[in-house]
């Protein structure tokens, strides 16, 4: 292992820069405040698409999007089973394909199965460096210590000897909503419920600086989002000092943020942002002509397709391979006409195409045009589509912010439906539960208003984010391993 120091990786969820921005002006922030001062501050740190939780976190901890690292949504068709895959867009959607699977999905096989075992996640690559990892309760947790349920208050007693008792694989010291604790700390999660996960975080992380138990800790403060969801994006300045408190907290637990700065270096950084949402996009009931497969096995029986809302993004699978062209060619006709859709991305042979009511774009890996990620593609047809321009060989797409590595991306995830929607500003699909966020805020799409999210470090990486043209989620695990002087997963073949 490096001689380097200990590092943090603090994910917000949710965190619109806009809001980070104004939280720290008002000194409401001021741990926050004090990593961008003394650190580097970048305001338009692209997430996966789409830009929900379970493909974000996927890409911060893997430096991959979905087509390596194989999570495609928030809500998926798994074709070899023949259902649903529901990882808790609502707690009324969990209940249609059942509370039990939707949990077991979510805890367990999103990490056991459905993410990539071929691409390592950070935790893995650290702990076969011999870097003491450790995590508080986030979504993607994969690593090479095996950890049993724990029963250390009555409630989470309850619950793993009646619904979770499978030993899993997590970093080294690992603390997951009271149902796996590497150690006794005295701090209680309620089980992962909003508004007491960043106080457990907190509890946790205090802890494990005190006693010195790990080199890399996975920092995750995930009540911004259900706090924006139901408020709105705007809402957002008492949340994130709420987080804010739970980073003071980390520093205090070292000393100050004077003596935590000395010894700690620190990657701030959110997974996606959010939009405010105004109007509901009803799939189920533009597809009213189709047979849809409907929650349960037993319901994919004889179906043409499978619909998958997934907040500001939806997907839609042909389940039939005979009857697949022409089937997806009525879905496409049916979502290009639906109010509320902005975007109907699919693949044809070699190309992607993005159909909106501004025409049509198609688009391929290789060319002339050069993005701002350095990637290069060729493209034909309506510029308008993404509200993008050429400027000297430059693919200029400040709208849909680094879009077509995004779009190419989700559509070669292999889990992914054959028709990828993206909503318009200020709507959303309605979930499987018949639920929405209207009148608060959501995320999902390609759009910049939920697709920007902030990123801050301090005492690792390079010097100013003038060391990029375009940040992504995707940098985020070459900074974390290269901290420690190892190589990243995104220059392996």
């Amino acid at each position: 292992m490096s001689d380097a120091r200990k590092l943090v990786l603090v994910v917000i969820d949710a965190m619109k820069p806009s809001m980070l921005e104004r939280v720290m002006a008002a000194g409401q922030a001021p741990a926050l405040a004090r990593i961008a001062s003394e650190g580097a501050y970048v305001g338009d740190c692209v997430a996966a698409f789409p830009s929900v939780t379970p493909v974000c976190a996927a890409t911060i901890t893997t430096g991959v999007g979905p087509d390596r690292h194989g999570i495609p949504s928030m809500n998926w068709y798994h074709r070899g089973e023949g259902r649903y895959v529901e990882y808790g867009s609502s707690f009324s959607a969990s209940r249609q394909f059942g509370v039990l699977r939707s949990l077991t999905d979510t805890v367990y096989r999103m990490n056991s199965e459905h993410l990539s075992r071929a691409v390592p996640t950070v935790f893995e690559s650290l702990d076969d460096a011999d870097v003491r990892t450790a995590g508080t309760t986030y979504l993607i947790y994969r690593g090479r210590h095996e950890h049993e349920v724990a029963g250390e208050s009555t409630l989470a007693r309850i619950v793993t000897s009646t619904l979770f008792r499978r030993t899993i694989e997590g970093p080294r010291e690992l603390f997951y909503a009271d149902l796996y604790a590497s150690r006794r700390t005295g701090c209680r999660g309620q089980l992962g419920l909003p508004g007491a996960r960043d106080q457990h975080t907190g509890c946790v992380g205090a802890y494990l600086v005190e006693n010195d138990l790990f080199d890399f800790m996975l920092y995750s403060l995930p009540d911004n989002d259900a706090w924006s969801h139901r408020n709105g994006p705007h809402a957002q300045v008492t949340s994130l000092a709420a987080a804010d408190r739970q980073l003071e907290r980390l520093m205090h637990a070292a000393g100050g943020p004077d003596e935590f700065l000395d010894d700690y270096a620190v990657i701030v950084c959110s997974d996606h942002s959010q939009a405010p949402v105004e109007r509901r996009i009803r799939l189920d009931l533009a597809f009213g002509d189709f047979q849809v497969a409907l929650p349960g096995r037993a319901g994919s029986e004889a179906a043409e397709v499978a619909l998958c809302p997934a907040q500001r993004a939806a997907m839609v699978y042909a389940l039939d391979p005979e009857r697949a062209p022409d089937t997806l060619a009525r879905a496409r006709r049916v979502a290009a006409g639906l109010e509320g859709v902005d975007l109907v991305i699919w693949l044809e042979g070699e190309e992607a195409v993005i159909r909106s009511r501004r025409g049509e774009l198609r688009f391929a890996p290789g060319g002339e045009l050069v993005d701002g990620g350095g990637a290069r593609w060729s493209v034909e047809g309506d510029l308008a589509v993404l509200r993008a321009e050429i400027q000297d060989d430059r693919l200029l797409c400040t709208e849909y912010p680094d879009a077509l590595a995004r779009v190419w991306s989700a559509l070669g995830c292999e889990a992914a439906g054959e028709l990828l929607l993206s909503a318009a500003p200020g709507y959303e699909f309605v979930d499987w539960g018949g639920s929405d966020h209207v009148g608060g805020g959501s995320h999902g799409s390609l759009h910049r208003s939920d697709s920007l999210g902030a990123l801050l470090w301090c005492g690792t990486g390079p010097g100013s984010r003038a060391a990029r043209e375009q940040w992504s989620l995707r940098d985020i695990e070459p900074m974390v391993v290269g901290h420690f002087g190892l190589g990243s997963v995104q220059t392996a073949d």
